[in-house]
């Protein structure tokens, strides 16, 4: 028989990483989990130059069209015009929906802004319209 030496029974010297490494993972993940998400909001103040626009007491409509130009209601708005219907249509009880529907070819880009206007906006009551006409891709 054959006996080992002393040099390979003594103990290692060296500390288990694992469940170090572990600990740290699962207190990374719960540091992730516990973050509050921040929310933050831009108050804009602009004037009333709103006399020409009717406003809806239950639902306003926002159209962008193929030729460009923004719809509030039917009536041709300037962005600035768009953000002042925006804020006064906010401040009315009860809020009125705001429905967005661009048109078929309309202008991605101008489409973006508009909506990024509205998303500045105080508008809570937002949604979406007309998508069901674009159901199939090149349909219209």
């Amino acid at each position: 028989m054959a006996f080992a030496s002393s040099a390979e029974t003594a103990p290692l010297g060296e500390m288990n990483m694992t469940p170090l490494i572990d600990v740290l993972l699962v207190l990374l993940i719960m540091f992730v989990i516990t973050i509050p998400l921040s929310a933050h909001s831009i108050d804009i103040d602009v004037g009333s130059n709103t006399e020409k626009f009717e406003f809806d007491p239950i639902v306003n409509k926002v159209v962008v069209t193929e030729s460009g130009t923004v719809l509030w209601n039917g009536q041709p708005a300037s962005q600035s015009e768009l953000k002042s219907n925006l804020l006064l249509a906010s401040r009315i009880a009860p809020e009125p929906e705001l429905q967005f529907e661009p048109e078929g070819n309309a202008s991605y880009d101008l489409s973006a802004h508009t909506l990024r206007t509205i998303k500045a906006s105080p508008v809570t009551k937002f949604g979406f319209v007309g998508n069901d006409q674009y159901r199939e891709f090149g349909a219209k």
